[in-house]
């Protein structure tokens, strides 16, 4: 199977769904790849780079789908790369299928093969593909905070850490997943005074073993949320439920409670957000404001550090890349974390979680596979 590398072409997205050591290794297995002139340019790779790691370098998004079946991306499909699929080609890259039933009718109509990064699961549980993402944006989430904080930026004019003889800014964490773990560890290391909530009590015990006298924990109750939110300065939302939508766990009235111009920083907005005020923005318009509460919702925030981003995310793809690029829809019958990828198939929802939040019909993934094979 010919796999094909579009350049990404969301708002100020610069992440690249294949770096050239991730070339290297598709070509050395014996496959073709072909990639759109300049999608590397925002990791720092250009087009000689991808051309001395094997790849043919095409001059247009449409002479990629044109020539590929596997199609390797960092963000959702935009509707105009939408218009270039065709049920021949397999979608490998993040979707967010859930809050977007635009998108996803679209998808649908195209009949692709469509696996989400964040919906691949290991039999354990674990989301390979989301874990790097999900790092990298909780990493973020507290140097954006400590930008937001600043007057300047619209905040009420706090130093994140304090300083001697002034009280640190308090930082509120929905979730001690992954991306809520490590905006917990960077919020601690800038000194900040930390609050983490989850539901989960085990989750919450392993981040206090972790970070020992250095964070609060409260399990989640809409009581301890509507008590912490009123004294944070910081709140940031790391909550998920892969493939569906994310619970709305602030509401409105809360967020009247809270301190003029505190600042809220919805890292799950890609799956809708679970700050009843959340909407999505873009790296060029990041913020605004309700009730006087400064709103970060950027639907792609490790965008903003591509190099980083795109790297961690190649390690992690590219044993699943390479199975599709070897076996295609067939790699789905051995492979069960791929499998549990496959959020659409010729035109039918094939992901449980996803089929609920749009009111779909599902179907299993080994039925959708079977017929298509017939």
């Amino acid at each position: 199977m010919k796999v094909g590398v579009p350049k990404e072409i969301k708002t100020h997205e610069y992440r690249v769904g294949l770096t050239p050591e991730s070339v290297r290794e598709y070509v050395g297995r014996g496959h073709e790849v072909v990639v759109e002139t300049g999608a590397g340019l925002g990791i720092g790779a250009d087009d000689d780079a991808y051309r001395r790691a094997g790849a043919t370098v095409l001059p247009d998004a449409r002479a990629v789908f044109d020539a590929a079946g596997l199609i390797v991306k960092v963000k959702e499909p935009q509707p105009a790369e939408i218009a270039m699929l065709r049920p021949r080609h397999i979608v490998f890259t993040y979707l967010h299928l859930a809050p977007d039933p635009a998108q996803a009718r679209a998808l649908l109509a195209s009949g692709c093969a469509a696996i989400a990064y964040e919906t691949v699961a290991e039999p354990d549980g674990s989301l390979p593909l989301l874990a790097p993402m999900s790092e990298v944006a909780g990493r973020l989430s507290i140097s954006i905070a400590g930008q937001l904080l600043m007057r300047n930026a619209g905040g009420p004019g706090l130093l994140l850490g304090g300083v001697t003889g002034v009280a640190p800014a308090r930082v509120l964490v929905l979730g001690a997943g992954l991306a809520g773990a490590q905006a917990a560890r960077m919020a601690v290391g800038a000194g900040a005074e930390v609050t983490v909530v989850d539901r989960s009590l085990a989750r919450l015990r392993m981040l206090e073993a972790q970070l020992p006298g250095r964070i609060r924990t409260r399990p989640s109750t809409h009581s301890a949320i509507e008590e912490e939110i009123a004294g944070a300065d910081v709140v940031v939302g790391a909550v998920l439920v892969p493939g569906a939508n994310t619970p709305r766990l602030v509401s409105r009235a809360m967020l009247r409670t809270m301190k003029p111009r505190s600042v809220i920083i919805d890292i799950s907005i890609d799956q809708g957000g679970c700050f009843e005020t959340s909407r999505p923005t873009t790296h060029a318009e990041p913020t605004y404001e309700v009730d006087g509460i400064v709103h970060y919702c950027v639907t792609n925030m490790p965008g903003a550090v591509p190099r980083t981003s795109s790297h961690a995310l190649n390690l992690a793809t590219l044993p699943y890349g390479l199975a599709l690029a070897e076996r295609g829809l067939g790699a789905l019958a051995t492979n069960a974390a791929l499998r549990a990828g496959l959020n659409l198939l010729a035109g039918q929802v094939t992901h449980a979680e996803v089929a609920a939040a749009l009111g779909l019909a599902y179907v299993e993934p080994s039925q959708a596979l079977a017929v298509v094979r017939t």
